[in-house]
């Protein structure tokens, strides 16, 4: 074989892959199965009878799968309600949060004003009381302007998000100052500017705040729990707690587990449509 034969033979060989690269896609591919696992158990206990703690056997699929547990659960229980009410005060809380979040950042990022610095400091160390603490006075103002057992009761109390502000300010601060005093000299007012200069760069940090909001409000259950009473009133996570003890079913988890795979599916598709966002906007805000 000729020298130039078995150069072109050595230039066609494709790269060997190291070993310690192989560790590490296998400890990633078990991590990610790891992770992955309670959401497929989830769903194949939706699909058995009763759940699978109805059988002492383990399996990774039914011998025989149903969807009697999702008839079962939405016909005896208020399900479509739970879920209407969670997407509506999601939704609203997420719009609120985000547009309160989007102006706080700005105006504490570029604004200069006295006292800016210790309602900056305020604003973070609300972030280290438990609502334990505050859940009581939090009520009491609720009922007394009459709000309990409607949406609006979960929804103005969770409106105001901390660390939706303290993101959007980090990201503010990456916004070129010079952009800013560019608009205000071609004679753009303060709205103005915000909503043709800086916002049109917030792509990433909506994403962010989004997802955040709305996985937040939709998973929230001690303060919704609280405050909400009637059975038509109440949202999944608080409506779930409900199916453990309910004697209209023999073995509640197969209602449980019918119930918590539908609800799963609004977080999914959130995080699905703002993932790129998501994660641009994290390393913008250079939380990592």
């Amino acid at each position: 074989m000729s020298t130039e034969a078995r150069s072109t033979r050595s230039i066609a060989r494709p790269p060997s892959i190291p070993p310690r690269r192989w560790l590490l896609v296998a400890g990633l591919a078990l991590l990610a199965i790891l992770m992955v696992f309670p959401l497929y158990w989830m769903v194949v206990s939706a699909l058995t009878p009763g759940g699978q703690s109805q059988s002492s056997q383990f399996y990774l699929w039914p011998e025989a799968p149903t969807l009697a547990n999702f008839t079962e659960v939405f016909t005896s229980q208020p399900v479509a309600r739970w879920i209407w009410n969670s997407v509506l005060i999601s939704v609203v809380t997420t719009a609120i949060s985000v547009v309160v979040s989007l102006g706080a950042g700005y105006a504490l990022a570029k604004f200069r004003f006295a006292g800016r610095g210790m309602l900056y400091a305020a604003f973070m160390l609300t972030i280290m009381i438990p609502i334990q603490v505050t859940i009581v006075p939090s009520f009491l103002v609720v009922a007394r302007i009459g709000l309990v057992d409607s949406p609006w009761a979960v929804i103005l109390p969770t409106a105001f998000d901390v660390v939706g502000i303290f993101i959007a300010r980090q990201f503010m601060l990456g916004v070129p100052d010079a952009l800013i005093e560019a608009a205000r000299v071609d004679g753009a007012g303060e709205f103005r500017a915000f909503f043709s200069v800086v916002l049109p760069t917030c792509g990433p940090l909506v994403g962010v705040l989004v997802i955040l909001a709305f996985m937040a409000r939709w998973n929230d259950f001690l303060w919704p729990m609280v405050v909400l009473q009637g059975a038509e009133s109440l949202t999944v996570p608080v409506g779930l707690s409900t199916l453990t003890n309910n004697p209209a079913f023999a073995s509640p988890w197969g209602a449980v587990m019918a119930v918590a795979t539908v609800t799963v599916l609004p977080i999914l598709v959130v995080f699905l449509v703002f993932q790129k966002q998501f994660v641009q906007g994290i390393s913008s805000t250079g939380i990592k």
